[in-house]
C-alpha cells in the first residue's frame, strides 16, 4: 500500500514539472530578410504604446501619485527594462518564437507554466474590461453624459455596494461588437497598424505641445488654499469626476508611498515590449547587440511619451481635478479648448478601439494555446474550419470580460490587471536565474527522448560533463568551492534552493519596506535591525549562487551581470507587488484558486505535456 502511494505521489510530482517538448524547427536557419535596430524599435513602441496611455494616467495622478506620476513611470520603466532583458535570454534558451507561457512550459515545467499563463490571461481579461469601460466613459462625456445620468438614475438604488453605481451596457455592447469582428477572422493590415500607432504617438505629442501653451507650473505647487477654493466653487462631477484628495499638496502630494504605488500601476503601460523577442527575435540582425539596444530604446521612447503626457496633464489640470476615466479630452475642456477636446476625444476613441481589439486577440490566442496543451478545457482550442479562428476562446473570454465591464467600476479592477503582468514577468525572470546554472538541456523532440527531457525537481547533469562531486559531508565546502567548472546536478540543486530562499527573503524585506518605510529609515531598533539582517542574508545567498558554475553554452543573447541583474529585477517586481492593496491580493488569490481547481481537476489529467 505504501509503495503504491509512493508511486502515485512520485508520478504526480513528475507531472507537475513535466516539460513540453517542441517540434523541430521547420523554417530555414537564416531568414531571407533581417530586422535592424530601427525596425525592432518601431515594433516595440507600436506594441507597448497603447492602452497604458488611456487607462493609467488619470486615476494614478488623481488618487495615488499626483504630479509625481512622472517618477512612477520612470520606476516602472526601469523595472520593465530589467524584466525585458531577462525575457530576451529566456527566448534565446528556446529555439521557437512564442509567449512567456510557452517558454515557461518548455524550460520550467507544467505547473510553473500554468501559473504564468493563467495570470497573463487574467491581466488581458481585466485589460479588455478596463479599455471597454474607458471607451464607454469617454463616449458618454463626448455626448454630454446623457447615458450615465440616465443609467445611474434608473439602476443606482438597486446596485450592491461592491459593484459599480450603474451597469455599463455601452461597455458590454462594445465588447460584443469586437467579438463579432474577431470571430470571422478579420485581419488588420500593416497600414492600419501604422495608422493606429501614429495615433498613439500623436496623442502624447499633442498633449505636450498643448501644455507649453496652456500649462501652469503652479499646478505642481498646489496648496490647501487652492484646494479649498476649488471645493467652494461650483464643480461639475460629470466633468471632473469629483474632486480627488489633496494629500500634502505640491509635486509629491502622497509621498514616497504614493509614487511607488503609482509605479506598480504604471508597469502595465510598458506591457508589450516582449514582441521584440517573441515575434522578431529570429529575424534580428546581430541579436546579441540589436535586441538589448532596441529594447532599451523602445522602453525609453515609451517612457518619454508617458513622461511628457503625464507632465502635460498635471500642468494643464490640478491633479485632484483630473477626470480618472477620460483625462485627456477633459483636460482640454478644463483649459477652454473645446475644439481640441472634440478632436482629442475622437482620436482617443479610435485608438481605444484598436487597443481593445489587440488585447482581445492576444487573450484568445493565449487561451487557445493553453487549451491546446489541455491545461484548460480543450473545447476552447477548437479552430473554426472556414475562418481559422478560435471561436470558443474569443466568445467565452470576450463575453466574460464584457460582463465584468458591465458590472464593476474601473478603479475596483484596474489593479488586478497590473498584478497579473508583474507576477508573470517575475516568474519569467526567475526562470532565467535558474536555467543559467543548470546543465544544458535540449528542448526539441528529435534531440532527446521525452523521458530524458522531462524536468524533475532535481535536474540530471549531462553525463559527458559530469565529474566526481563532493560527498554530503562536504556540502558546505561545495557552496563556495564547487568541484566542477560546469553545471552539475549538485550545483543545480544548490541554485534551486538558494533562489527560492532569496525570493522568500526579498518578499519579507519588501513587506517590511512597504508597511513601515519611515520606521526602517529613521532607525527603529527592531525593524532596522531586521532589514539589515535580511540584506546581509540576501547578499550572502547571492554570493553562493555567484560561485556556482554557469552553463557555458553560447546563446544569441545572454543577460549581463547574472545573478545580480535578475535578482534586482525580481526584487523590484516583488516590491511593486507589495504596494498593491490587500483587497486586490484577495481577488488575485480567488482568481488563482479558480485556476488551480481547473488545473488539478482537469489539466493535470488531460494535459498533453
Amino acid at each position: 500500500m505504501s509503495r503504491l502511494l509512493y508511486q502515485y505521489v512520485h508520478q504526480f510530482g513528475q507531472k507537475l514539472v513535466q516539460r513540453r517538448l517542441l517540434e523541430p524547427i521547420a523554417e530555414p536557419e537564416s531568414p531571407t530578410t533581417y530586422l535592424d535596430v530601427l525596425d525592432l524599435v518601431i515594433l516595440g513602441v507600436g506594441r507597448s504604446l497603447g492602452a497604458g496611455i488611456y487607462i493609467v494616467p488619470g486615476a494614478v495622478a488623481k488618487y495615488i501619485a499626483g504630479p509625481a506620476i512622472i517618477i512612477s513611470f520612470l520606476v516602472a520603466a526601469l523595472s520593465s527594462l530589467l524584466s525585458g532583458l531577462c525575457y530576451a535570454e529566456l527566448w534565446a534558451q528556446v529555439p521557437h518564437s512564442g509567449s512567456v507561457y510557452l517558454y515557461s512550459y518548455v524550460t520550467m515545467g507544467q505547473l510553473y507554466a500554468f501559473i504564468t499563463g493563467w495570470n497573463l490571461i487574467l491581466s488581458l481579461f481585466i485589460a479588455t474590461a478596463c479599455v471597454a469601460k474607458v471607451w464607454s466613459y469617454s463616449f458618454d462625456r463626448l455626448i454630454g453624459n446623457h447615458i450615465s445620468q440616465a443609467l445611474e438614475g434608473t439602476f443606482s438604488p438597486y446596485m450592491p455596494s461592491f459593484l459599480a453605481t450603474f451597469p455599463d451596457f455601452v461597455a458590454l455592447a462594445l465588447v460584443l461588437v469586437m467579438i463579432g469582428v474577431l470571430v470571422p477572422g478579420a485581419r488588420v493590415s500593416s497600414l492600419v497598424i501604422k495608422v493606429f500607432t501614429g495615433m498613439n504617438v500623436f496623442i502624447p505629442i499633442f498633449m505636450i505641445i498643448s501644455a507649453f501653451i496652456k500649462g501652469d507650473l503652479h499646478n505642481w505647487q498646489l496648496t490647501e488654499e487652492d484646494y479649498r477654493s476649488n471645493t467652494s466653487g461650483s464643480s461639475d462631477i460629470y466633468r471632473t469626476g469629483g474632486l480627488g484628495p489633496l494629500g500634502s499638496g505640491g509635486f509629491v502630494p502622497f509621498g514616497l508611498d504614493g509614487f511607488l504605488q503609482g509605479a506598480a500601476l504604471c508597469f502595465y503601460a510598458y506591457f508589450g515590449f516582449e514582441v521584440i523577442v517573441t515575434t522578431a527575435g529570429k529575424e534580428a540582425r546581430n541579436p546579441q547587440h540589436s535586441i538589448p539596444v532596441s529594447m532599451v530604446i523602445s522602453i525609453f521612447i515609451c517612457f518619454l511619451m508617458y513622461f511628457g503626457l503625464s507632465a502635460a496633464l498635471t500642468l494643464m489640470v490640478p491633479y485632484y481635478q483630473i477626470h480618472p476615466y477620460s483625462p485627456l479630452p477633459q483636460a482640454f475642456l478644463h483649459v477652454g479648448w473645446d475644439p481640441a477636446r472634440y478632436i482629442m476625444a475622437v482620436v482617443f476613441l479610435f485608438a481605444l478601439l484598436y487597443s481593445l481589439l489587440g488585447s482581445m486577440f492576444v487573450m484568445s490566442q493565449l487561451i487557445c494555446e493553453m487549451a491546446d496543451d489541455r491545461l484548460i478545457f480543450w473545447d476552447l482550442a477548437q479552430i473554426h474550419a472556414r475562418t481559422g479562428t478560435p471561436v470558443m476562446a474569443i466568445t467565452a473570454s470576450g463575453f466574460l470580460a464584457g460582463v465584468m465591464a458591465l458590472l464593476f467600476d474601473l478603479l475596483d479592477i484596474v489593479e488586478l490587471m497590473i498584478i497579473g503582468v508583474l507576477l508573470a514577468y517575475t516568474l519569467g525572470t526567475f526562470s532565467v536565474l535558474i536555467l543559467r546554472y543548470q546543465p544544458r538541456q535540449n528542448f526539441v523532440k528529435n534531440e532527446k527522448t521525452e523521458e530524458e527531457t522531462e524536468m524533475e525537481p532535481t535536474l540530471e547533469g549531462n553525463p559527458l560533463d559530469s565529474e566526481p562531486e563532493a560527498g554530503t559531508s562536504n556540502i558546505l565546502k561545495s557552496l563556495w568551492f564547487p568541484p566542477s567548472t560546469i553545471p552539475t546536478q549538485k550545483s543545480g540543486q544548490i541554485v534551486y534552493g538558494c533562489a527560492f530562499l532569496l525570493v522568500l527573503l526579498m518578499l519579507i524585506l519588501s513587506l517590511i519596506l512597504a508597511e513601515w518605510p519611515s520606521q526602517v529609515f529613521s532607525g527603529d531598533p527592531v525593524l532596522t535591525t531586521v532589514a539589515v539582517l535580511l540584506l546581509l542574508l540576501i547578499t550572502g545567498v547571492t554570493a553562493i549562487i555567484w560561485r556556482q558554475p554557469q552553463d557555458p553554452t553560447p546563446l544569441m543573447f545572454r543577460v549581463p551581470a547574472v545573478p545580480v541583474l535578475p535578482l534586482v529585477s525580481i526584487f523590484m517586481n516583488v516590491y511593486l507587488m507589495t504596494k498593491i492593496n490587500t483587497w486586490t491580493w484577495t481577488q488575485i488569490g480567488i482568481s488563482n484558486a479558480i485556476g488551480f481547481v481547473i488545473y488539478f481537476g482537469y489539466g493535470i489529467r488531460y494535459s498533453s505535456g
